[in-house]
């Protein structure tokens, strides 16, 4: 074999070499990225996981009640039917439920306010709605079941120890003999707490509920898409389908880019100046709530409705052009209808963001403490990031569930909404 021969071999073999070496680095480079990839994804899971199991581990108390059946004896003498609404509705029921307790004083005006302490503060007026609907029940025995007040939840729940010492617990070691003994007699019950979605906020834990908070973010959200929406979608189709290309088109648009990524704080004092100081609009109503976050969803739907009409091929634009069409019934004949899944999911997925926001509504009064749920988007009523806010502020031990029970309850909201939108894309997307 000549010398060129034996060199040409061995360059090839340096190069094979070259070759075989850089496969393996890439290779390797590739092994790692994945593994970086997996580590991160297990990562950002492994937090999720423990975020919603520390938020569920908490809540999932507050969607359980303790109540206590009572044989209760409407005594007219305490009671009676000329003076309703009014009369001694509590005493009725501090009677009837010593009559489980032989050995107490019912003379004993503290030893009876001890005893009654079981019962939580809504019994009497749930007591006196059923006389006043049927006033015939006076005079008669009923059969009742009402919550128990928010110390003997927690007790009931495990949340008050009993070897704690008497004088750090809000219940003494005789009330927790006296509940023992009703949990003996088979009075005590633990059902579903359906009144954390059909009643509204209270200043008792045990009788504190979403309905109002529900509500409102229900007339907030509604209020907001009848806005955004065709606001939104409006101003995408001018930007992208008929407004020249000029500086005055690039600087809305830089705008609305720059308006998706403003804090919500800021609409909110925008909206605290001109809806509320200007124009003199009810404060703490939905009707404002939902104009507020109209001002920051529209820039989301403006974006995604620009995308979604950018996704649309221009051989559709040219063949309705082709055939005759105007511009217009080109765009709203042909271009938005294949545009709407994707519309429909960025109209979705900026409620739910909207849904979330805390921060403008309480600007705007939307924290107020509401007992009832609101009507029409002009009454006064809270929000569910603001109900959470307000739970989590208050001091009472049995607003802690509940604070993780309605977070539990927004994020299913937010989880519903996000898989209406996967629905729609992948139901009504096509394929170009």
């Amino acid at each position: 074999m000549d010398a060129s021969a034996i060199k040409s071999e061995t360059v090839i073999t340096s190069s094979s070499v070259k070759i075989t070496s850089s496969l393996k680095k890439r290779h390797g480079k590739q092994l790692r990225l994945q593994i970086y990839g997996i580590a991160a994804l297990g990562f950002a899971g492994m937090m999720l996981s423990i975020l919603v199991g520390s938020i569920a581990s908490s809540g999932y108390q507050a969607f359980v009640q303790t109540h206590l059946e009572l044989e209760v004896y409407v005594d007219p003498a305490e009671i009676p039917a000329e003076k309703l609404p009014r009369g001694g509705f509590d005493d009725v029921l501090v009677k009837s439920l010593a009559s489980h307790f032989p050995n107490v004083d019912v003379s004993n005006r503290a030893e009876m306010r001890k005893l009654g302490s079981i019962l939580s503060n809504g019994a009497q007026f749930d007591l006196r709605d059923r006389i006043v609907a049927n006033p015939d029940l006076i005079g008669a025995t009923i059969s009742m079941t009402v919550p128990v007040a928010d110390p003997y939840d927690q007790l009931a729940k495990g949340e008050i120890r009993r070897d704690t010492p008497e004088n750090q617990r809000k219940i003494s070691d005789v009330q927790i003999a006296w509940f023992d003994k009703l949990e003996q007699d088979g009075l005590i019950s633990t059902p579903f707490n359906w009144a954390l979605f059909t009643s509204a906020d209270s200043r008792f834990p045990e009788l504190a509920g979403l309905r109002g908070a529900i509500v409102g973010s229900f007339w907030a959200l509604l209020v907001c898409f009848v806005i955004s929406f065709p606001l939104g979608i409006g101003a995408a189709i001018y930007l992208e389908e008929f407004a020249p290309k000029n500086r005055t088109s690039d600087l809305i648009e830089i705008n609305i880019n720059n308006l998706a990524a403003v804090p919500s704080v800021v609409f909110g004092l925008l909206a605290l100046a001109v809806f509320i100081g200007w124009f003199g609009l009810p404060r703490s109503a939905p009707l404002v709530g939902g104009m507020t976050l109209a001002l920051m969803t529209m820039p989301t739907i403006i974006i995604a409705t620009r995308a979604a009409l950018k996704a649309v091929p221009p051989s559709i634009r040219e063949a309705a052009l082709g055939i005759g069409a105007s511009r217009q019934q080109v765009v709203f004949d042909h271009v938005l209808p294949l545009a709407l899944p994707g519309i429909l999911t960025g109209t979705i997925i900026g409620l739910a963001q909207a849904l979330g926001e805390t921060a403008p509504l309480l600007l705007i009064g939307m924290n107020a403490f509401i007992t009832s749920a609101a009507g029409s988007p002009l009454e006064s009523a809270t929000a569910l990031p603001t109900q959470i806010f307000i739970w989590a502020d208050s001091p009472e031990r049995g607003f802690v569930s509940r604070t993780s029970a309605a977070i539990l309850v927004l994020l299913g909201f937010l989880i519903l909404m996000n898989g209406i939108a996967i629905f729609l894309r992948n139901r009504f997307e096509r394929d170009w």
